[in-house]
């Protein structure tokens, strides 16, 4: 649709409008124009705020449009479920905690140097601006399976020897869960510490109401993330997003899978379900440690010694790996993974490689993807072939077709549904991540990600890439026609609160 087409429309629109406030003042009295006339001031004023405070402008589009067309019920919900003023007492003491875990990160300070001498801007912004922890004695394993991943995850389980922590957007009971929870019984009558955190909102269909109480009486700590009302989370619009397991501070695990039979495809309500995840053994463990820590002291509402959990080996310093477990949370107006996918398109040179369920980003994303594409990067997204949320779906389709436009292979995995959440670049830089390109997990919810520079087991990434390519099918523009058109349109508008 052409700019001309829009202004031919805006003034068609003008001049209705004015035709049927003329009508008004016919029919009514003027005390109405005066109601309408201020309604208007006062909306206007509204949008003027959001656009002066807004860092992402294209995510409050759909408040500005409701706002006008309904300025005072549009005000009233835009404060109640769009801004940050009705924060929770909870979500206040998460911001300011979050500042605690910087005592925690202390690096070494030859990694420190090494990483100011290199200057690659990615590993600067995680390290240097945003006081994430670098380490380089890491083993990293690749797990391009559910069912892998949690093949592990039980292995090492039994393994336990003195804590686990356990951190999950979604628990749903069903045979994945009753195995986990079977070991983790076990483990507390041994005598290890179990602690568990969960989305109580996003778990309120796939746990009995106040679920917690029940793995505390069999000893397991529960802290869930909303636990007074659910519903609450609804309102405030903020998810603990994050999926990850901590083992005596030895081995961390972390991806896109929750705690679902789904994920280990015992269910398959999506075709095959496609994901993805990693463990991390070594120092880099500790970030994990000190994010699920400092969540915890929140939730749980109590102080602790973080040290007494940290398990410590010695920095391999002639080490060419690099491993940077990171948080984002949507409190402290950084956007840290959006960033950091930005960074790793931005320094593409040869090729990037994308896994993600949700192809609903913002406009800075596909800004940075044309312009990798224009200077000969050769990009390949995969999402998914089978849908779990038709209307999403229908947006990334949409928005498909921009990229393709501008030289972006685009690939919908035919078995079923991509869930991964993958970068890949240049054989030498990778994250995987709890983080979809979506504008829930880019503004709006606590997530987790880990950044591998020179790692190992980025090779293992690539050939699952490639292998899950043969898999997928390319996506090709076609024709749609004008109704399809609109409903896309509309569904674009409203993206950014899906």
């Amino acid at each position: 649709m052409s700019f001309i087409f829009i202004i031919v429309l805006s003034i068609i629109g003008c001049i209705i409008e004015a035709f049927l406030l003329f009508k008004v003042l016919l029919i009514l009295d003027t005390s109405f124009y005066w109601l309408l006339l201020f309604s208007k001031i006062f909306s206007f004023i509204v949008v003027l705020i959001i656009v002066k405070k807004s860092k992402a402008l294209n995510k409050d589009i759909p408040w500005i449009i409701i706002i006008l067309l309904f300025p005072f019920i549009g005000t009233f919900i835009y404060f109640v479920l769009g801004s940050d003023l009705l924060k929770s007492k909870v979500l206040k003491k998460i911001a300011k905690s979050l500042e605690t875990n910087k005592q925690y990160f202390l690096e070494d300070q030859k990694v420190r140097k090494e990483i100011l001498q290199r200057k690659d801007p990615t590993l600067m912004y995680l390290s240097e601006y945003c006081n994430f922890l670098v380490t380089k004695s890491n083993k990293v394993e690749y797990y391009k399976t559910g069912e892998l991943f949690f093949e592990k995850v039980k292995h090492e389980l039994k393994l336990a020897q003195k804590f686990i922590f356990i951190e999950f957007f979604t628990i749903e009971i069903g045979d994945l869960w009753n195995e986990i929870l079977t070991i983790l019984e076990e483990k507390v009558k041994s005598g290890i510490e179990v602690r568990i955190i969960y989305d109580n909102t996003a778990c309120m269909k796939k746990l009995p109401a106040k679920y917690y109480k029940k793995l505390e009486s069999i000893g397991i700590k529960c802290e869930p993330f909303e636990n007074k009302c659910p519903l609450l989370g609804v309102i405030r619009n903020h998810r603990d997003h994050h999926k990850c397991i901590i083992i005596d501070g030895k081995i961390a695990f972390t991806g896109g899978m929750n705690m679902e039979d789904r994920y280990v495809n015992l269910e398959s309500p999506y075709g095959y379900w496609k994901d993805v995840g990693i463990s991390i053994s070594g120092n880099s463990v500790w970030s994990f440690t000190v994010m699920f820590l400092n969540m915890w002291k929140v939730l749980a509402n109590v102080l602790e010694d973080y040290t007494k959990y940290k398990y410590l080996e010695e920095e391999i310093v002639n080490s060419k790996s690099y491993v940077i477990p990171f948080g984002d949370n949507p409190l402290d107006n950084e956007n840290v993974g959006k960033n950091t996918y930005i960074n790793i398109i931005n320094n593409a040179k040869k090729y990037l490689y994308i896994y993600t369920p949700y192809l609903i980003g913002d406009v800075y994303l596909y800004q940075a993807l044309a312009l990798a594409t224009k200077r000969g990067v050769d990009i390949k997204i995969i999402i998914p072939g089978i849908p779990d949320k038709k209307s999403v779906y229908q947006v990334s389709l949409s928005n498909a077709r921009k990229l393709i436009k501008d030289k972006v292979n685009i690939y919908t995995y035919t078995p079923g549904f991509m869930h991964g959440k993958v970068f890949i670049s240049d054989d030498n830089i990778a994250t995987v991540s709890t983080i979809n390109t979506d504008y829930r997990s880019l503004y709006f919810d606590f997530e987790y990600g880990v950044l591998m520079q020179n790692v190992d087991a980025i090779k293992d990434i690539k050939k699952d890439v490639e292998e899950t390519l043969q898999k997928s099918k390319k996506v090709i523009i076609t024709k749609t026609n004008p109704l399809k058109y609109l409903i896309d349109a509309f569904l674009q508008l409203f993206s950014p609160l899906m």
